[in-house]
């Protein structure tokens, strides 16, 4: 009996799911709420991890009909008026901007703009395999206290360099882990 014990604990300490920082293997969704720079309820992100890629979920609301670029900024601030605490755009791998850049992208550029229909509602799914809520990988956005969501006032062009022409900040959302 001892040693089915021994032989059942040394498979559990193995087991992959286990050596995965607990969040990392969570199937919670992790949900931030985006505000405006007057702090007006902008809508949510959701993010959740899969095995091979993280899945992002926009819904947003009251902002500006029209496209709109959304990014990973690199600090986990959004003091309005302008969000500029938020710092760039999350980039671990000191790549330049845009999904179309032939140099590469940064970590927090998102593969499209979401569009603002005449209700003032839109959303839009990501999938990437760029970033992570583990956070002990390089690209996790929940690393070094987390990062932030950003929805700028203009269409993101997916080229150029810093931030894709994508104008002023508009609406802001903190993404950190969850307390336990």
């Amino acid at each position: 009996m001892r040693t089915s014990l021994l032989a059942i604990t040394a498979c559990l300490l193995a087991s992959p799911l286990l050596l995965q920082p607990a969040f990392a293997k969570s199937a919670t969704p992790l949900v931030i709420p985006i505000k405006t720079s007057t702090g007006q309820d902008a809508g949510t992100a959701t993010f959740k991890q899969g095995k091979k890629n993280l899945t992002i979920k926009l819904k947003l609301k009251n902002l500006p009909i029209g496209d709109h670029a959304v990014h990973i900024h690199q600090k986990p601030l959004c003091d309005a008026p302008d969000f500029k605490t938020a710092g760039g755009h999350f980039n671990p791998d000191a790549k330049q901007h845009g999904t179309m850049n032939p140099m590469g992208h940064h970590n927090g550029d998102l593969p499209q703009n979401i569009t603002i229909g005449e209700q003032h509602t839109g959303e839009a799914t990501f999938k990437v395999n760029y970033l992570s809520l583990d956070p002990a990988a390089p690209n996790s956005i929940l690393a070094n206290g987390g990062t932030s969501m950003m929805v700028h006032e203009k269409p993101d062009d997916m080229k150029t360099d810093p931030t894709g022409n994508a104008g002023n900040r508009i609406a802001c959302g903190v993404i950190t882990a969850p307390t336990p």
